[in-house]
């Protein structure tokens, strides 16, 4: 596939054997969040991080933003890539880049207006990567992904066109509109959770649906 494909909430080891079949190229495994779908123990993560095959990226998302609490996730769960969820200080990308050189760090953007463009395009000097995604993380109960929500796609062209980095689009993705999906943005790849999934467990069928209309792209 010209476009990568990033399947989250990957919630066991037969899921992600799943996700890898059909042509993912990257998991996602969420640690704890205030909110949204796909929570899993981290001893968990760490066994699917184990166990994936050679050239496979595992991302753990993390809510924290404290650097030396990050290192403490990525250090217990031993992932190839790190994906904060939320804004964090200078200082953690500081802390992150020292204490684990050879994690990549991909910052997540919630696009809820205009001014998501700005806060992309500093974020892509910080980071290696970033994903443009639709949660709320101005609510009480912080959105921090999972949403099944679209956002502008407009903003989300702004930003690749923008940036220098690997764009990776997520937020309401599914079979019907992946296409229109990549048309509309051109990202680096599709991230997407509640999209290829059926009471809340990977659908084979939703996701080969999904991977054969991303080889049309």
């Amino acid at each position: 596939m010209t476009v990568a494909l990033k399947v989250c909430c990957i919630a066991s080891p037969e899921e992600a054997r799943l996700a890898v079949e059909a042509g993912a190229s990257a998991l996602g495994l969420v640690s704890a969040m205030p909110s949204g779908p796909g929570v899993i123990a981290e001893s968990l993560i760490a066994g699917i991080a184990r166990a994936v095959p050679p050239g496979i990226e595992t991302f753990l998302l993390t809510s924290r933003t404290e650097g030396e609490a990050i290192v403490a996730q990525l250090e217990a769960c031993r992932p190839s890539t790190v994906q904060l969820v939320d804004v964090v200080p200078d200082s953690t990308y500081a802390t992150l880049r020292r204490r684990c050189p050879a994690v990549k760090i991909v910052q997540v953007i919630h696009i809820t207006g205009p001014e998501s463009c700005a806060e992309a395009v500093r974020a892509s000097n910080l980071a290696d990567a970033l994903l443009l995604d639709s949660g709320r993380p101005d609510r009480a109960v912080k959105e921090l992904g999972g949403t099944g929500r679209n956002h502008d796609w407009g903003l989300s062209h702004e930003i690749v066109e923008a940036v220098a980095k690997p764009v990776y689009l997520a937020g309401g993705i599914t079979p019907e509109n992946v296409l229109d999906a990549i048309e509309a943005v051109r990202p680096y790849g599709i991230d997407l959770c509640t999209g290829v999934r059926s009471d809340g467990r990977l659908d084979p069928v939703k996701l080969a649906r999904l991977v054969a209309e991303m080889r049309t792209a």
